[in-house]
């Protein structure tokens, strides 16, 4: 018992320090996705019946975007004391909090199993698919989150979840509610987000996508 107790502490341990002591990502760049304050409010606007506070939940490590954008989903629908921990909890590879590597897109959909939701993993869709979901963010009884490449959208970082909190479809944008605080909520043209969503996961060799929950 000892000693499987010291390679879980060892293990969290070696978990914490890699996420510590790397180095620091480049500053994102803002010339594709935008943070204008105009738009970010007609957006927050647009996301009322989705129910998102505008204090979001970040994500309390770099590993963690997966199960704060479940908990940020969690909460948007009443339950309040979720956090990103008790998602975490339930996704593999995951321990006190650290899910090691990340979750992919299917390692999500299984931490986010709730009785309350119907969960769809939705990938390899056309752009004009993906739009026609975007149609739907608004419907209180649903709600998404988008796993993508950051690469694309901002120059640099990798493979991130974060909630969608509206589609302002006359603009053609996507308000994506970012749980790395560094970031914060940004908006995106569709196309260009769809971009950064269609592309290969490394971990899984399987395109990223959406998570689609639905209120039983």
């Amino acid at each position: 018992m000892k000693i499987r107790l010291g390679i879980v502490v060892v293990a969290a341990l070696a978990g914490a320090a890699f996420f510590t002591l790397r180095g620091p990502t480049p500053e994102p760049k803002w010339d594709v996705a935008t943070k204008d304050a105009v738009l970010l409010a007609r957006a927050w606007a647009a996301s009322a019946d989705a129910g998102y506070p505008t204090a979001l939940l970040s994500q309390p490590n770099p590993s963690a975007c997966g199960p704060a954008s479940v908990a940020n989903v969690s909460r948007s629908a009443g339950n309040a004391l979720t956090t990103s921990a008790d998602v975490a909890a339930k996704g593999r590879g995951c321990m006190f909090g650290i899910c090691f590597g990340g979750l992919t897109l299917d390692q999500l959909a299984t931490a986010a199993e709730d009785p309350r939701w119907h969960i769809a993993v939705l990938r390899d869709l056309s752009l004009e698919q993906f739009r026609e979901e975007l149609r739907h963010v608004s419907d209180p009884h649903r709600r998404y989150t988008v796993n993508f490449h950051r690469g694309p959208i901002f120059s640099g970082g990798g493979g991130h979840h974060s909630p969608v909190g509206a589609y302002l479809e006359a603009e053609d944008l996507v308000f994506v509610l970012d749980v790395n605080a560094r970031y914060g909520p940004w908006l995106v043209k569709s196309d260009q987000l769809f971009a950064a969503m269609d592309t290969v996961d490394s971990a899984s060799g399987k395109k990223r996508g959406l998570l689609r929950f639905e209120l039983r």
